[in-house]
């Protein structure tokens, strides 16, 4: 029982951790399940978002519901109805900032 309560202990800070973060870098989109949906390598899933595009300051809370990005350089996956709402789904990246946490 104690190992189970410092296990859950350490999950839980770890979460705190990454919520405390911010990232910066390309963001890219795919055809993800719902309009308002992210995806991201380590951030446990239902956590929100805010994703900040840029090049035009346009920015939207977002829900992490899937796994990736799997390409180099990426940061984050964005669903194609935040890709429209961020104003960069015709360029097919974009230079964002985000952090966990949003409201």
């Amino acid at each position: 029982m104690k190992n189970i309560i410092i296990g859950a202990l350490a999950f839980l800070a770890s979460c705190a951790a990454a919520q405390a973060q911010s990232w910066t870098g390309k963001a890219s989109y795919y055809r993800g399940r719902g309009r308002m949906t992210c995806a991201h390598r380590s951030l446990p899933f239902g956590t929100q978002v805010r994703v900040t595009n840029l090049s035009n300051n346009r920015s939207a809370v977002l829900v992490v519901n899937d796994r990736g990005p799997y390409i180099n350089g990426r940061i984050i996956d964005v669903s194609t109805g935040a890709a429209d709402i961020l104003g960069f789904r015709r360029a097919g990246l974009a230079r964002v900032t985000f952090e966990p946490g949003a409201d």
